[in-house]
């Protein structure tokens, strides 16, 4: 009995000694972790604007430029539609901007390797592979998918306000805005979705796989096809034939070509397909120079792709809801000096009524508007301001003939 108490003391006191020591590493640690988070603040206070931030492609430096305003300075290293975005190749100027970046936005799946290669431990990377899970092999044009644009939105975000929390509330209202045209562009597109079954498409290559997923079209692009699409490959005589039998077949509803990788095979189908009477839809990968953000671009293609299938979805009557807008709830918010989604409209101009830098304006200020463009009724505008300027013309021009001419005749005064 006595030999078990000893081992029990034993045993106790070897416990309170491991306790002791561990209550003094642990007091070690919080003494370190607190030193470190007083630390922090200071060092974050200090922090000043603009960040510096590098995209590796511009559909993904367009929306850092949006959600960071005049807080950052973005630079997409690959914005030409002229390039084929697969083959590209960072010149050395390039690599030296990623490497001084605060921020790298990256698109990832394999889609931009050579953008996050030899970054240091201090930069900040935004994937939107990493957003969404995609990897390598999976198809990579995520700025097409509505998940990816809205998780980068938000990621990209958070990154601003670490890097730069003295403007945390000026990043979080871009956010809102953002939110809130982009909820708009996917509600109408939604409603298209609902209101239209069974469309198909097909592709020359699968850019805007997650974009026709999104207003749910199915892909009836022949398997063999795309899989030498995707993995760089020949495509096979038999397979390009079934491609021209579906477009022959007219069992596609719309054609969606990239005109960044172009061939004899994809012009042979573009072909087909003009002779077939199937719209073709030309998309590109990297944003288009006209279009301001990547929502923006977004709009445009849904709408492109929508006046393809089917014009005339919400153009019905479209002068009478115009006419609506105009008289009712729309007029009162101008006169009331709010915008329709309730901002105010005079947030795009500053204290001296002077208007704000023109490439933050219009971002910072308000929420965008996405809507359905319809082509007939630009159409119809079109004609209208030219009708209008041929009857001012032919109004100017009568009134020059009806002016009497007094040459050759004498004055009746003298």
């Amino acid at each position: 009995m006595g030999i078990r108490f000893t081992r029990l003391t034993r045993l106790a006191a070897a416990a309170a000694g491991a306790a002791l020591l561990f209550t003094a590493a642990a007091c070690g640690t919080q003494n370190t972790a607190d030193t470190e988070t007083k630390s922090d603040p200071d060092t974050s206070s200090k922090a000043t604007g603009p960040i510096n931030v590098v995209a590796s492609i511009n559909q993904w430096g367009s929306l850092a430029s949006e959600l960071g305003g005049d807080d950052v300075n973005v630079t997409s290293i690959m914005s030409s539609t002229n390039v084929d975005a697969h083959d590209f190749e960072p010149k050395t100027s390039d690599v030296a901007k990623l490497s001084k970046a605060q921020i790298v936005v990256a698109n990832g799946a394999g889609y931009d390797a050579w953008a996050t290669k030899s970054l240091t431990k201090s930069t900040t990377i935004v994937s939107a592979a990493s957003v969404v899970g995609a990897m390598e092999g999976d198809n990579p044009h995520l700025w097409f998918s509505k998940d990816a644009r809205s998780g980068m939105a938000t990621e990209i975000t958070e990154a601003y306000i670490k890097a730069l929390p003295s403007k945390k509330a000026d990043f979080q209202k871009r956010l809102k805005e953002w939110q809130a045209g982009e909820k708009q562009l996917e509600s109408w597109a939604e409603d298209f979705t609902k209101t239209h079954d069974d469309l198909t498409y097909a592709a020359t290559e699968p850019v805007a796989y997650y974009l026709m997923a999104d207003l749910g079209f199915e892909d009836s692009t022949p398997k063999g096809y795309a899989q030498s699409q995707a993995s760089g490959g020949e495509v096979a005589p038999a397979d390009l034939q079934s491609f021209q039998k579906i477009i022959e077949g007219r069992k596609v509803d719309v054609l969606l070509n990239n005109t960044q990788e172009t061939s004899d095979a994809t012009n042979m189908i573009t072909g087909t397909a003009g002779r077939s009477d199937v719209p073709v839809v030309d998309v590109t990968e990297q944003m288009p120079t006209d279009s301001e953000t990547l929502d923006d671009w977004i709009n445009q293609l849904v709408n492109t792709i929508i006046d393809a299938v089917d014009p005339s979805y919400g153009c019905e009557d479209t002068s009478e809801d115009e006419t609506d807008s105009s008289d009712g709830d729309g007029a009162d918010a101008s006169t009331n000096g709010e915008s329709s989604d309730g901002t105010d409209a005079g947030d795009s101009t500053d204290s001296s009524g002077e208007s704000t830098d023109s490439d933050s304006s219009s971002t910072d200020s308000k929420t965008r508007t996405y809507i359905r463009e319809c082509k007939a009724t630009k159409s119809d505008t079109s004609k209208d301001d030219q009708s209008t300027d041929d009857s001012q013309n032919n109004t100017d021009s009568s009134a020059d003939s009806q002016v009497p001419s007094n040459e050759g005749q004498t004055d009746p005064g003298k």
